[in-house]
C-alpha cells in the first residue's frame, strides 16, 4: 500500500479530511526547503505537494510564478528537488510527498531515470500539469513500475470522457481544480463544487482533493465539507514571499495550523 493510500485510509477511519499544502522547492532559499517541509508536517499537513520550479508555469498565477523565479535564481533544478526529498526522508518516513510541476524538466531527465530517482528519494506521487491522461502513457508506465502514483487534474470544464479516463489511470488521489483560471485566482464558487463532486464520484473511487482559490481558513472549512482533501498553495507561497528568511518557517507554521484547525471542523 502506498503512503498516499495509507494516509487517506487513516484519515477516513478517523473521519478527518486531508490538508495538502503546496510550496515551491527552493523558495525563498534552497536551505529552507527541508525545514519548511518538516514544519508543514508538524503544523498538521497530511500530504505535501512540492513544486518543481519552472520558467513557464502556465497553470500558475503571479504568486507561484514569482516563487519559481526566486528558486530558479538560486539555480534549483529537478535533481536538487529530488535531493531535498531524500534529505527530508531521513527524518520522516511516513508523510507522502507529491512532486507537482511541468513536463519539460522530466522529459530532459527521461521518465525512466526520473521515476527511478523518485523511488530512491522517497517521492510518492507526481502531478505533471501539462500532461493530460491521453498523453501520459509513457509517464504512467514508468511511474507505476517504480511504485509512484500518477496524479491527474480535473477541472469544471472536464468532460465525462476525460473524467472516465482519469478514473482509470489515476492513483493516490485526484486533484479537482475548483475554478476556471490559474492558481491564486478568486471567485471560488462553492455551490459549483458542491454540484461537481458527486458527479466525479460516479466514476472516481479515489479520494478527491480540491485546490485553487482556497486562501483562508473559512474557505478551507467550506471546501473540506465537500471533498476528501483541501489543497492550499498560493496562500502559503504568499506567506513565504511576505516573510523574511528568518521568520518564514514560523509564519508558514502558524498559517498551516490555522488551516488545520479549520479543516478539522469539517
Amino acid at each position: 500500500m502506498s503512503r498516499i493510500q495509507s494516509t487517506f485510509d487513516k484519515l477516513k477511519q478517523h473521519k478527518r479530511k486531508a490538508l495538502i499544502p503546496f510550496f515551491t522547492a527552493g523558495d525563498p532559499d534552497p536551505k529552507l526547503t527541508v525545514p519548511l517541509m518538516h514544519a508543514l508536517v508538524e503544523a498538521g499537513a497530511d500530504v505535501i505537494e512540492l513544486g518543481v520550479p519552472f520558467s513557464d508555469p502556465m497553470a500558475d498565477g503571479p504568486t507561484i510564478q514569482r516563487a519559481s523565479e526566486r528558486a530558479l535564481k538560486h539555480g534549483v533544478t529537478l535533481h536538487d528537488v529530488l535531493d531535498m526529498v531524500a534529505v527530508f526522508r531521513k527524518q520522516d518516513a511516513s508523510t507522502p510527498i507529491v512532486l507537482m510541476g511541468y513536463g519539460n524538466p522530466i522529459e530532459a531527465m527521461g521518465w525512466e531515470t526520473f521515476s527511478a530517482r523518485c523511488a530512491e528519494a522517497g517521492v510518492d506521487g507526481v502531478l505533471t500539469v501539462d500532461f493530460p491522461p491521453e498523453e501520459s502513457h509513457e509517464a504512467f508506465a514508468h511511474l507505476t513500475k517504480h511504485g509512484i502514483d500518477p496524479i491527474f487534474l480535473l477541472a469544471p470544464t472536464s468532460t465525462s470522457a476525460r473524467v472516465e479516463r482519469v478514473a482509470k489511470q489515476a492513483r493516490g488521489y485526484v486533484y479537482y481544480v475548483s475554478l476556471k483560471g490559474v492558481t491564486g485566482a478568486g471567485n471560488l464558487d462553492l455551490s459549483a463544487i458542491e454540484q461537481k463532486i458527486p458527479q466525479l464520484r460516479k466514476y472516481i473511487n479515489l479520494p478527491i482533493g480540491v485546490g485553487f482559490g482556497i486562501n483562508n481558513a473559512a474557505t478551507a472549512l467550506a471546501v473540506a465539507k465537500l471533498c476528501d482533501g483541501v489543497v492550499v498553495g498560493s496562500r502559503i507561497v504568499q506567506e513565504i514571499e511576505n516573510s523574511t528568511e528568518k521568520n518564514a518557517v514560523a509564519n508558514v507554521s502558524k498559517l498551516v495550523r490555522e488551516l488545520r484547525q479549520a479543516v478539522d471542523k469539517a
